[in-house]
């Protein structure tokens, strides 16, 4: 049976550290409680000879969007249901699969069982729960309503991840296309492309323009392959290198906001994600300031972000949301005006939900006329540049054919 190593407080506040035998640590953890200990740290006593290089303390925490969906909508649950907070956590800890998030969840309700706020004590796993999840649940904490809220912010969440798949079903096909076009290409010019050149130089015939470029080509990938390899590679570090930086991250996200055919949907994206949140945190109760500094954190764009965080200090200083907007050049004059009617009658939150509801479906048609566009698109730039290769190979065999016709 195992042995655990722990440290915890006793009911008087005092330390307490030992070890204890149990068959799990989820066995040690309830054993603790019983004996009413809280704030405990928990952890498997490895002998040396056993240890590994990478073990750690405790299990890393792999939690998914929807593992949280399902977490907040039962914790939400089971409060409606008359269930105490502390019990519910109790009851999530032992239910969860994953190892780590199942610590993760014990740990909060040790925090909670010795007086911290439940908020406070999701603040302290970031990694796991978001700005905005922390914000609401305090603002459900303040106003009582903590199980509406939950189920607001599952709402939200759900929203979001779905979202997120049609975002990532309209980009991974042209991606994936992408890779395999560039791949087929090199591996033509590299592998196949090399074997016709001693053949041709057999044949002592004058080669057509176009199969003396793709030769030249081929020799020189083939014969510096470690150079343009190598230079591939240092081009796509240095980028993602550049990417997190200040100005790169404002560089790109402009560029990736002016796209010919995917600025537009990420821009719809990007609205969409800020009337939501937006919304999502003003009907939960969250001040207007602290809402919008959450939006401009959680926006996923620099300039949307420093769009946002400029209306704020607009808000700040007792001017309106939507004039800042609409000088961006980011929000179309239909959201920005839908803004300036819902601070004027009071009713934002409500006209914020319809602007989400509407590029919602703009998002969704727009991946579906994507997806129907891209792919023929990528076909024919497949078959453009493989048959342009193939084609440029068996030119000198027609012009050798056409000379033994004549003869």
């Amino acid at each position: 049976m195992p042995t655990f190593k722990y440290s915890a407080k006793n009911s008087a506040g005092g330390a307490v550290t030992g070890t204890l035998d149990a068959r799990t640590d989820v066995d040690a953890m309830n054993q603790l409680r019983m004996q009413n200990f809280v704030d405990i740290d928990i952890s498997e006593d490895v002998p040396w000879y056993k240890r590994s290089l990478g073990s750690s303390r405790t299990p890393r925490a792999r939690v998914s969007g929807e593992d949280i969906v399902v977490f907040t909508r039962q914790i939400s649950t089971m409060i409606s249901a008359g269930i105490p907070l502390l019990e519910a956590l109790d009851i999530m800890s032992e239910q969860v699969e994953d190892a780590g998030f199942q610590h993760v969840l014990q740990g909060i309700s040790d925090k909670v069982r010795s007086g911290t706020d439940f908020s406070d004590a999701l603040g302290e796993h970031p990694k796991i729960f978001s700005d905005i999840y922390i914000n609401m649940v305090r603002a459900g904490e303040a106003s009582g309503e903590l199980d509406t809220i939950l189920v607001r912010l599952a709402e939200y969440q759900e929203s979001a991840i779905a979202l997120k798949r049609e975002i990532k079903s309209a980009m991974t096909y042209p991606v994936v296309s992408l890779v395999l076009v560039i791949g087929i290409t090199i591996f033509l010019l590299t592998c196949i492309v090399p074997k016709f050149i001693p053949i041709f130089d057999s044949l002592n015939v004058p080669l057509p323009t176009p199969t003396r470029i793709l030769m030249a080509i081929s020799l020189w990938m083939q014969s510096n392959a470690i150079y343009w390899g190598g230079a591939s590679i240092a081009l796509v570090f240095g980028g993602v290198m550049y990417r997190r930086t200040a100005i790169g991250r404002w560089q790109f996200d402009w560029m990736m906001l002016h796209l010919p055919i995917f600025g537009a949907l990420l821009q719809k994206v990007c609205i969409s994600r800020f009337s939501r949140t937006f919304a999502t945190l003003i009907q939960s109760g969250v001040p207007i300031l602290g809402a919008l500094e959450i939006v401009a954190l959680t926006a996923g764009n620099k300039i949307i972000e420093d769009c946002v965080l400029a209306a704020m200090e607009n808000v700040r200083q007792g001017e309106t949301l939507a004039e800042p907007l609409s000088k961006s050049g980011i929000f179309p004059p239909m959201v920005t005006r839908m803004i300036s009617v819902g601070e004027r009658s009071g009713a934002l939150e409500q006209l914020l939900e319809k602007i989400s509801e509407f590029y919602d479906q703009q998002v969704k048609a727009t991946v579906e006329s994507l997806t129907s566009l891209i792919e023929p698109l990528m076909i024919g730039f497949m078959g453009l540049m493989v048959g342009s290769i193939v084609l440029s190979i068996f030119l000198p065999i027609f012009k050798i054919q056409q000379v033994l016709t004549n003869h």
